[in-house]
């Protein structure tokens, strides 16, 4: 039986930072390569960029988050911070 789920909660359910996601926009190896990893670990290295890179890089989620009450599954620049600061490290 699945329990019902009421009030802000439902509309924010907690992300899963298990799920893949690809972090795009982002030089690697002297090519723009695209990270595919974990939702987790994509922030992490999002953190990791300098602010040029930080600006123009794309997360992409195997599947939405629900962020606000809206249903999300791309994040570009400042929306990667919003999702940055959910994150518990």
């Amino acid at each position: 039986m699945t329990e019902a789920r009421w009030g802000d909660d439902a509309k924010n359910p907690p992300i899963d930072w298990t799920m893949s996601a690809a972090l795009e926009n982002v030089v690697r190896s002297g090519g723009d390569i695209a990270e595919v990893t974990n939702l987790g670990e994509a922030v992490r290295a999002w953190r990791e960029l300098d602010p040029d890179h930080r600006a123009h890089a794309v997360l992409l989620l195997d599947h939405p988050v629900h962020i606000d009450g809206a249903a999300l599954n791309r994040f570009e620049g400042e929306g990667i911070a919003a999702l940055a600061e959910r994150i518990a490290d």
